[in-house]
């Protein structure tokens, strides 16, 4: 049975956690996050009294703070999310590894949500469908921030805030994050397990266009001239409009984004419980009732922040044709749903140091 459970307490105190949390500030306890039953459990010297098997620390607990917890017959020390990363920063980059510890923190936020939808996540090496991170610094080498063939690469000077800020006024977007890249960027992904081939693909040229239309150019033409006029009534953002593949990544991020906020908003009682997760979804019905739910929840956050001062939480208006390709995403991440193969006890090789 799923679980999907967002409102994290303490399981020795009852005290409320967050999901970064590793130690609960009420009774003192060291905690750890199991993703295989979505909650916090209270742990020892790296091993952890839960029903089931037996559970460590995941050894990126030092180096990049992980708070996730490792079956013990698994082969590999990495917890699921950190094992997907290919390549991170040196032992001795006093600069790059606090930066590796922030994304590492936004993958597993990610990882938790793909889980909860039932996308799968292959980590084995080599594999049709690899799915691999490189978290490099561009202190020390030029990086570009993308996908190929399953390997995202993130730039690690997008942890720095003023660094993240400025490329977002110079690029004119209204938000720009962490979660953001990694959300955008498994978009690219998701569209070869789950669109690349057969009907989907059908609908996916009829909604979005030719993922296979020349990227160079149309990546020419959109920082020459810009997103074309009126763009506004048909894409979710300006960048969207420069190619089919991005229109999707986009459309991917901004389903996810989506989904976590309700997911949260009804764990903590502000949006009913059967607009998330935890209540089947499949279809157009599941996901009108998704947007139904979402226009003014995003729209009381957007005032909440604004009360605070700050800019708006979801500053995005969603046009007729972004939301019915959005349903699109919907329909086939339902219907892609899979729990996949057991792949705890699998041998995985430790990441790259760079």
């Amino acid at each position: 049975m799923d679980v999907f459970v967002r409102d994290f307490l303490c399981p020795h105190c009852g005290q409320r956690l967050a999901f970064e949390n590793s130690l609960c500030l009420n009774c003192g306890n060291p905690l750890g996050f199991d993703l295989d039953t979505r909650e916090f459990t209270v742990v020892g010297a790296d091993a952890a009294a839960v029903t089931g098997p037996p559970r460590r620390r995941c050894a990126n607990v030092s180096i990049a703070g992980c708070n996730w917890l490792v079956r013990a017959d698994s082969a590999s020390a990495l917890c699921r999310s950190c094992r997907l990363t290919r390549t991170r920063p040196s032992d001795a980059d006093s600069d790059g590894l606090p930066a590796y510890a922030q994304a590492e923190a936004a993958k597993r936020r990610l990882v938790f949500e793909l889980t909860e939808l039932g996308l799968p996540i292959d980590d084995v090496a080599g594999s049709k469908h690899s799915l691999r991170f490189d978290l490099l610094s561009s202190r020390h080498e030029p990086v570009t921030t993308g996908h190929d063939s399953g390997l995202i690469t993130l730039d690690l000077a997008e942890t720095d805030d003023l660094h993240r800020e400025q490329l977002r006024i110079s690029m004119d977007e209204p938000y720009r994050t962490l979660l953001g890249h990694f959300r955008h960027e498994i978009g690219h992904y998701y569209f070869t397990v789950l669109a690349e081939s057969g009907r989907a693909r059908t609908q996916f040229d009829a909604l979005f266009g030719d993922a296979d239309a020349d990227y160079q150019a149309a990546l020419d033409r959109h920082y020459c001239d810009g997103a074309p006029p009126g763009w506004q009534t048909k894409y979710i953002s300006a960048y969207a409009t420069m190619h089919p593949a991005e229109d999707w990544a986009e459309t991917f991020a901004h389903y996810l984004h989506i989904r976590d906020t309700i997911d949260t908003a009804a764990a903590f009682g502000f949006a009913p419980a059967g607009a998330s997760a935890d209540k089947p979804m499949a279809g157009d019905a599941g996901f009108d009732r998704l947007i139904e739910v979402w226009l003014p929840l995003s729209w009381a956050l957007n005032m909440v922040n604004r009360s605070m001062g700050r800019p708006d939480l979801y500053p995005f208006v969603l046009p007729d044709a972004a939301l019915e390709k959005m349903r699109f995403v919907h329909n086939v991440i339902v219907g892609g749903r899979a729990d996949g193969p057991d792949l705890a006890a699998r041998s995985v090789a430790q990441p790259a140091v760079r």
